[in-house]
């Protein structure tokens, strides 16, 4: 039997912040939440930063990390043979904690890389599947970042420095908990009672966005049971209605089996989700600068680690497409950010503060991708057409085949943006050839045209 106060928690919480009744101008259902539109400022963001911190940043091993205590628990033989060689007898993953010093952790250096970075967006983890809370969470006793190890509100601290640099505020949050009691007990019943949800899940989200404020919610951890048990639809029902961001906040699409991909705000679908066609509602592919992990790995290796052309063109491949961008840094467990990552997100950001008019607020254009000369992405604003090269194009002549030219067509490359360039049509009606000029430099090997007065 389902616990008949989840609901009145939430309306009580409704009474408080807006007065009499819980009045919803959506409904708790998948077709009137999947209504409503999705705030500008997300998809005129575009690249965001995604950020996995927690008590598994400290023994940081392995793939995955961010799941180490799964893995070791599941007798999983790396991470076995990683305690046996470096811990004692005995030692539980709750020892971690008290290690988890954070010492180093300056919010507002980590706020100034992440602008530095070109992101409008930060989505950082308030707590991952092992349940421990970068905030005070009063349901997360003794298992929270004040009550142990750091001794400091990680959340609050980074989303005040997060405000000041103008950055729209994300959180990650975990629906699940890989061996809490009360999850395991509701497992165990095939989901018919809801006393983890009732008890955590939904005090933490409600206390999360009328402490926070977010302007997006990260929901995760969503596989195993459904929406119903979880109450998702009550729940973005009083976010979307009454909540203090119920105009702004912007939600993900997993929120219960089955949801993904099919419900909620944007589409995350799957971790790294790649279409190869246009999606036809808005999306966002998550991508880790270590290819082998989202949390921090102390065994991590330079190969293993994307490199500047490779984020960049990942991530016009996404926005042109329609979607956004949101990289991925696992900071190490004394608060320090890799100095391969800020190298890695300083230099998506001196390639943006050139030409990022071509991706912020862009929208897709009729085509998006043509291969005459070198791999060309299209993306749009106005009456603006932006052709992105990755790759420089031989013999210094660019092809365009499919841009229609007319008389007040203009070009120009946004590294010399008052230069205009010489081109000349492939046929009557269109294709540019375009007379390139000296190669600028450019790190992430990706150079911007501003195509003007073309159909």
């Amino acid at each position: 039997m389902r616990p008949t106060f989840i609901l009145p928690l939430i309306c009580v919480v409704c009474l408080i912040s807006v007065g009499p009744g819980c009045t919803a101008r959506y409904t708790a259902d998948w077709s009137s939440l999947d209504s409503r539109p999705l705030p500008q400022w997300y998809d005129e963001a575009k690249v965001g930063i995604f950020v996995h911190w927690g008590v598994f940043s400290v023994p940081a091993f392995g793939q995955f990390s961010e799941w180490f205590w799964y893995w070791w628990k599941s007798k999983r033989a790396p991470e076995v043979e990683f305690m046996q060689k470096n811990y004692p007898p005995g030692f539980q993953y709750a020892d971690f904690a008290p290690q988890f010093h954070a010492e180093f952790f300056n919010p507002d250096d980590w706020a100034e890389i992440f602008q530095a970075s070109g992101a409008r967006y930060v989505v950082f983890t308030t707590k991952h599947h092992e349940g421990f809370t970068n905030w005070p969470s009063a349901v997360s006793w003794n298992w929270n970042s004040v009550d142990t190890g750091p001794h400091r509100n990680l959340v609050g601290e980074l989303s005040a420095a997060i405000r000041k640099r103008s950055l729209h505020l994300g959180l990650y949050h975990s629906l699940y908990e890989f061996f809490h009691p009360l999850y395991l007990l509701d497992r165990s019943s095939g989901y018919k009672t809801q006393n983890f949800v009732a008890l955590k899940t939904l005090p933490e989200l409600v206390d999360l966005v009328m402490t926070y404020k977010p302007d997006l919610i990260w929901s995760d951890g969503d596989w195993e049971a459904p929406d119903t048990y979880w109450n998702s639809t009550q729940f973005l029902a009083w976010l979307y209605n009454d909540s203090p961001v119920k105009d702004v906040v912007v939600t993900n699409d997993r929120w219960g089996k089955g949801c993904y991909c099919k419900h909620g705000g944007y589409f995350n679908c799957a971790d790294r989700y790649s279409p190869g066609t246009l999606p036809d509602h808005k999306w966002e592919k998550c991508m880790s600068i270590d290819t082998k992990s989202w949390g921090y790995r102390r065994n991590m290796k330079l190969s293993e680690v994307m490199d500047l052309p490779s984020i960049i063109q990942d991530m016009v491949y996404v926005v042109a497409m329609g979607g956004n961008y949101l990289l991925n840094i696992g900071p190490m467990a004394d608060g320090m950010i890799a100095p391969v990552f800020e190298e890695r997100l300083r230099g998506l950001g001196a390639w943006l503060g050139i030409n990022g008019e071509a991706i912020y607020a862009t929208k897709i254009w009729r085509v998006q991708r043509e291969n005459s000369t070198v791999t060309v992405w299209y993306t749009a604003k106005n009456k603006t057409v932006y052709a992105i090269m990755l790759g420089w194009p031989p013999k210094q002549q660019l092809h365009l085949n499919t841009p229609k030219w007319t008389a007040a067509t203009k070009v120009t490359l946004l590294d010399y943006p008052n230069v205009p360039l010489k081109w000349a049509p492939v046929t009557p009606t269109s294709g540019l050839v375009i007379l390139m000029p000296a190669m600028p430099p450019s790190a992430g090997n990706a150079w911007c045209l501003k195509l003007e007065g073309v159909l």
